[in-house]
């Protein structure tokens, strides 16, 4: 029997950062860890950098990016305009 429990990697708080998706326990946003991907950062050199993620919290944030696009781009598409 299998008694595991599936972590939430992704949360979306109103009242922390802004209601933008985050890691849940941390306030690093998947925007954050996007643009660090796209800045050439592997996931693994990420963890490096803030070794309370674990590489599945990377991935995951990567994924619901990928996942919702439209959403993180306007997102990253407002904060650079301010």
């Amino acid at each position: 029997m299998d008694t595991s429990i599936e972590k939430q990697h992704v949360v979306k708080t109103p009242s922390t950062c802004g209601g933008k998706a985050r890691i849940a326990g941390h306030r690093i946003r998947v925007q954050d860890i996007v643009l660090w991907n796209e800045e050439g950062r592997s996931p693994e050199e990420i963890v490096g950098e803030f070794p309370q993620l674990s590489l599945a919290d990377v991935h995951a944030a990567l994924a619901y990016y990928f996942d919702h696009r439209d959403e993180i781009d306007a997102e990253i598409r407002a904060d650079a305009e301010l």
